[in-house]
């Protein structure tokens, strides 16, 4: 699943109010555009870590159309992939956690954008999930 999402940036008096058609939850503004667009990452990864904690599918990100797009940064869309891979095969982290041969606090830590985790940690979650992970830099 790609996570960039497409956003609506509309003038509201001297900031610029960023909204996410996809992601109702994420809203935010900036001083200017480009203030906006970076204020815009960190409002999404806020709101799909929302998804992730109360168990929600991840919403599906609609064409951009020209509009602009964010996406969380790269180890955010990594987590989240793991957590799109559980949902498509219907296992919780509790399964995850069995098929690492891991404790939960580890697969809490995996899920949590706000948490660190190590790349090779990723690896390992996607691989027993029957995914890979790709990195590549555009």
């Amino acid at each position: 699943m790609d996570f960039e999402y497409p956003v609506e940036l509309t003038r509201d008096g001297d900031t610029w109010l960023v909204t996410f058609p996809d992601v109702p939850e994420a809203i935010t503004f900036g001083a200017d555009k480009d203030e906006a667009l970076l204020q815009a990452k960190d409002a999404l990864a806020t709101a799909l870590s929302m998804y992730v904690d109360s168990r929600r599918d991840l919403p599906e990100p609609s064409p951009a159309k020209g509009r602009p797009t964010v996406r969380p940064d790269a180890l955010d869309c990594a987590k989240l992939g793991i957590y799109a891979a559980m949902r498509e095969q219907g296992l919780r982290k509790a399964d995850l956690a069995r098929l690492l041969n891991w404790h939960m606090p580890q697969v809490d830590r995996l899920l949590d954008l706000n948490h660190a985790s190590r790349l090779s940690q990723i690896e390992q979650a996607a691989a027993a999930l029957g995914k890979h992970v790709e990195l590549r830099v555009a």
